[in-house]
């Protein structure tokens, strides 16, 4: 279950490895916009200033997430998650 504590609070950046074509750092960035039942996190390549970005993921409050978009696999998109889930700041 993932609690309010988990959740990555501010933007971050996670390394993507892909199976097929170059590994990729991937900025996260939790979303301003409110959603009543879910947190989300919108997606961009790190280094790419007008990219239109690669999707969002939703979490809702039992921990369950969905992926918004359409440019990552479900390898990725489960790398992901992962890291949100896990991330902790360094002090």
């Amino acid at each position: 279950m993932l609690t309010t504590n988990t959740r990555l609070a501010k933007e971050a950046k996670a390394w993507l490895k892909r199976k097929s074509g170059p590994d990729e750092i991937i900025r996260i960035i939790p979303a301003v916009e409110h959603y009543e039942v879910a947190t989300a996190y919108h997606l961009y390549p790190a280094f790419e200033e007008n990219s239109d970005g690669l999707g969002s993921i939703l979490f809702d409050d039992e921990g369950y997430w969905i992926y918004d978009g359409e440019h990552l696999t479900i390898a990725e998109q489960e790398q992901l998650a992962e890291f949100i889930i896990n991330y902790r700041e360094r002090i």
